[in-house]
């Protein structure tokens, strides 16, 4: 639909409208919109949206789709601005973006889009997406109300895992997120609870990979945990498809040294007493609380990779744990991009890895590829993505091996 006949003055109220250098470029975008919205939306140019959302006729907007692809990187301020201008305007952002890179997508997303669409659209994504923003946003229960949907009991004895990544890129972060997502669905009728915190507090991403605001609660809570109790606890997390609860990293970088031992002492007891699964994905650097999560865990996952740098960090990990008498045989190695079965030269190196360090390598996690990205960058945890993913198989394996371990302890004791 073109703007000439969108933006008349007597043409019925739109409700949306995509921005573009051209739209014919997104015809399957133009598709998606007539089916959805029929007439009710317009066309605008990149140049002349800031002008029009400052006329009457924007009051009707309910969102814009700004549709661009790696073009419109070399002027993406001019695109920032246009996002920025229609938040501060009240009107949400769909960006609909082909091959533009992952900064530029995050830029956008920071000055206030409410959602990310990759290009091509995949089937029925832009009806979910229009949905998810009709749809009001729950309000979050008030401390001490007594009607809260989630009403902690504190009658838990959580089963603590720890995921720290050896070297950046390993996959940690990817093994938290859908080992806490796999384990609320490794039961249907008596589902666990499950929380996960992201401990990484400058450079975490949990909230990226499941598309969640980062809150000031968090860092309120973080920053005197003494004053904390099961309420604002609660309210510094945020829900999950209603089955996993998650404490996200801040809103700002913050020095890893802001916690104590003592803080994360408080914030991991707090969890496991409410919750039947703690995952904490942890920082790749070792501070003082490491020792902290580290003997509060059951497991500690170490990801690594078949590198050098990550046979070196491996040797230095295990080197400084046993140094300090700390308990490594918590600790389980996992090697992500694991060699295919077919692969004998890759085993081999496996297997000489393993033996040059003198660790076992109990679990090897295959290469997911570009689905793994993808479901990153869509804030879906791999089973909702990418559910033939062999590296969703994987991890649901792991976490249906130790809910059966901890269930059998249970049953035991």
């Amino acid at each position: 639909m073109s703007s000439s006949v969108a933006l008349q003055p007597d043409a019925a109220p739109i409700v949306a409208c995509t921005i573009s250098r051209d739209v014919q470029n997104f015809d399957l975008l133009i598709e998606d919109m007539e089916t959805e919205l029929g007439e009710a939306w317009g066309d605008l140019s990149i140049d002349d949206a800031v002008a029009f959302f400052g006329q009457p006729e924007a009051d009707t907007l309910e969102f814009v789709a700004i549709a661009i692809d790696d073009d419109d990187e070399e002027d993406l301020a001019k695109v920032a601005m246009t996002v920025k201008t229609a938040v501060d305007k009240g009107i949400k952002v769909v960006v609909i973006a082909e091959e533009v890179s992952p900064i530029a997508l995050h830029q956008l997303l920071k000055m206030g889009a409410a959602e990310f669409v990759p290009y091509p659209l995949p089937e029925g994504a832009l009806h979910d997406v229009i949905d998810r923003l009709r749809t009001p946003a729950p309000s979050l229960p008030a401390p001490g109300d007594a009607n809260a949907a989630i009403r902690p009991k504190g009658d838990r004895e959580g089963v603590i895992f720890a995921v720290h990544g050896l070297a950046g890129g390993t996959g940690s972060t990817t093994l938290a997120v859908n080992l806490a997502w796999e384990l609320t669905k490794v039961e249907k009728e008596r589902a666990p609870r499950v929380c996960l915190l992201d401990f990484d507090l400058q450079f975490g991403t949990v909230s990226t990979f499941l598309d969640l605001p980062r809150r000031d609660a968090v860092y309120e809570l973080l920053s005197d945990t003494e004053a904390m109790d099961v309420d604002s606890f609660m309210q510094a997390m945020l829900p999950f498809n209603d089955s996993l609860q998650v404490l996200t990293a801040p809103n700002d970088m913050l020095p890893l040294d802001i916690l104590t031992s003592e803080d994360v002492e408080r914030i991991v007891e707090m969890a496991r007493n409410h919750f039947d699964y703690v995952v904490i994905d942890m920082p790749t650097a070792v501070v003082q609380w490491t020792e902290t999560v580290l003997n509060a865990a059951h497991l500690y996952f170490t990801t690594l990779e078949l590198d050098m740098r990550s046979a070196q960090n491996a040797l230095r990990m295990v080197k400084a744990l046993k140094s300090e008498d700390l308990p490594v045989s918590k600790l389980r190695h996992v090697l992500n991009r694991a060699p295919k079965f077919t692969d004998l030269s890759g085993k081999s190196r496996v297997k000489r890895l393993a033996e040059s360090l003198d660790i076992t390598i109990e679990i090897q996690l295959p290469d997911g590829l570009k689905p793994v990205t993808q479901a990153g960058d869509h804030g879906l945890p791999l089973a909702e993505a990418a559910p033939k993913n062999p590296l969703r198989r994987e991890i649901q394996k792991l976490a249906k091996s130790v809910h059966e371990v901890n269930q059998a302890a249970v049953e035991a004791s």
